[in-house]
């Protein structure tokens, strides 16, 4: 009886130990906040795609440091942009919120992906993409390993 009682005043003890060092406010702790945003917030911080992207792409990190593993991101391009041949170090997981988006990975058949279709694309694997639609392709894009993105040279 007495072991049990000890256990449980040791129990007792740890978690509150346990919570005042986790409750302290100090640089040590960075207690995250929800986020929520919408394509159209006017607080998005849009800036430039890499150079060999189509004129007038534009990507907003909606969380996370694209240098660090877990970022997500909003990629836009014009409706008729085509995306030229590229690849990624990190899978990608996606979702069309604007548009419509045909994706050619390859040795694989060109799918078209719908406003609210999800897609995943493999890391280190080349693809391709156009906007079939007038209106612009705005993707949420979330990259398990820092973004980046790799322009595979034309054949001559």
């Amino acid at each position: 009886m007495k072991i049990s009682i000890i256990k449980h005043i040791l129990s007792i003890s740890i978690l509150l130990i346990s919570v005042t060092i986790f409750s302290q406010k100090g640089d040590e702790i960075d207690i995250e906040k929800s986020i929520v945003k919408t394509i159209n917030d006017t607080d998005l911080q849009w800036g430039p795609c890499p150079s060999f992207m189509p004129d007038g792409c534009n990507i907003a990190v909606l969380h996370g440091d694209p240098s660090k593993k877990n970022v997500d991101i909003l990629f836009k391009i014009k409706g008729g942009s085509a995306v030229p041949n590229h690849w990624h170090s990190s899978p990608e997981r996606m979702i069309l919120l604007s548009g419509k988006l045909s994706v050619t990975y390859e040795d694989e058949t060109t799918q078209v992906i719908e406003t609210g279709s999800y897609a995943y694309g493999p890391s280190n694997k080349k693809h391709t993409a156009k906007c079939l639609s007038k209106e612009p392709c705005v993707i949420f894009i979330a990259f398990e390993d820092p973004l980046d993105a790799f322009a595979v040279e034309a054949k001559k």
